[in-house]
């Protein structure tokens, strides 16, 4: 799944007074299907998609080994349309994805500065904890969004798109996160994003903290992270989250749960999630998802809620390949009559209270 560059590495080890030995590798994911959508801005559409079950990344990870367990690492990661070959979210989005370098110490952990996953991803969608579904078999169109656009989220396509943050399509710029080594099954991190604001330390700042634990099949974890914003009261407010959940591996089947909680300080707009839902391993080559998720706003959003049942079968061609099939359907309700038409995300929104979403894809990794 991995190709490692040997001509770069070893000429980096031609640098004078470098003798530790150092790696570069390159790796990547590809995914690309094509789609029906019941109802999108009033009208069915069936269209190419990708970077739907896994986003479409390249990237370069390198490691040089300084010895007595201490490494220096860094990753460089864009995204990008395979349908159309441009870098996503835009043309100048270089290494958006991640752009990060540090030191790691064998048994102890690891310190990396640059842009980064929040904690929110790397504690409850990464593994080892994989609690959303979106991580396994439901992709994108699994990561929370519906009628919530009012929670009013800045720099967000939609003003919901993945509001809770796990899926990982937010991530903090200068920043700098302290994640410690696996002990007894029990791993800790934290994050700061510097505002970089004059004349004040918080302003337009972020902060995250996780932790997981994971013994035999059994896995726990929770995360927080606020990130503020210059649009909201000039960066001294912003949009919190936080979520917990458990999964537990019986056999050939895995179970996920997990509650996340996500509210603008400014407006007092808060979005409630919980969704459970396992995969299962029939043969080797052979697995089925299926998940259930509800999600509830307060008061400032017009009691807005959605529910949302995901289901995919998966059939693996080899290690490094995969083709799937997905099905998606998203039926809400709310206080105002038209205000809480359906938004399965990556989607556009519906002109109605439902929408189903079809999808057949193939994705495959290096």
């Amino acid at each position: 799944m991995r190709k490692t560059l040997c001509g770069l590495a070893a000429a980096y080890a031609l640098i004078p007074h470098a003798q530790a030995q150092s790696s570069v590798t390159l790796f990547g994911l590809l995914d690309v299907g094509v789609s029906y959508v019941s109802n999108e801005k009033g009208s069915h559409n069936f269209k190419a998609e990708d970077s739907i079950w896994t986003p479409s990344i390249w990237g370069i990870r390198g490691v040089e080994d300084l010895g007595g367990g201490y490494k220096t690492l860094f990753e460089l990661a864009s995204q990008f349309s395979v349908n159309s070959g441009a870098g996503i979210p835009g043309p100048n989005a270089d290494f958006n994805r991640q752009a990060f370098v540090g030191l790691s110490k064998d048994d102890v952990g690891r310190i990396t500065f640059g842009q980064q996953y929040n904690l929110m991803a790397d504690f409850l969608f990464f593994p080892p904890a994989r609690l959303d579904g979106a991580f396994t078999y439901g992709g994108l169109y699994n990561m929370r969004q519906g009628p919530f656009a009012a929670l009013g989220i800045p720099q967000n396509p939609t003003g919901s798109f993945d509001f809770d943050q796990t899926g990982g399509t937010s991530r903090v710029s200068n920043s700098v996160k302290v994640v410690s080594a696996t002990f007894a099954g029990l791993r800790l991190g934290a994050l700061y994003g510097f505002g970089n604001t004059p004349g004040s330390f918080s302003a337009n700042n972020t902060t995250g903290f996780g932790v997981n634990y994971a013994i035999g099949g059994f896995g726990m974890a929770a995360a927080y992270n606020e990130t503020k914003y210059a649009a909201l009261n000039n960066g001294h407010d912003g949009i919190r989250n936080f979520g917990g959940g458990l999964s537990q591996t019986i056999g050939d089947l895995y179970l996920n749960a997990l509650y996340t909680n996500t509210r603008n300080t400014l407006t007092g707009g808060v979005v409630q999630a919980v969704q459970a839902g396992g995969l299962y391993t029939f043969m080797p080559d052979i697995r089925l998802g299926a998940n259930y998720q509800y999600m509830k706003g307060n008061a400032q959003l017009s009691h807005n809620r959605a529910q949302q049942v995901t289901s995919a079968a998966q059939y693996l061609l080899s290690k490094r390949t995969t083709l799937y099939a997905e099905a998606v359907y998203q039926w809400t309700g709310g206080d105002v009559e038209g205000g809480h038409n359906a938004w399965i995300n990556g989607a556009g929104q519906s002109s109605t209270p439902h929408q189903f979403i079809g999808r057949l894809g193939l994705q495959t990794a290096f």
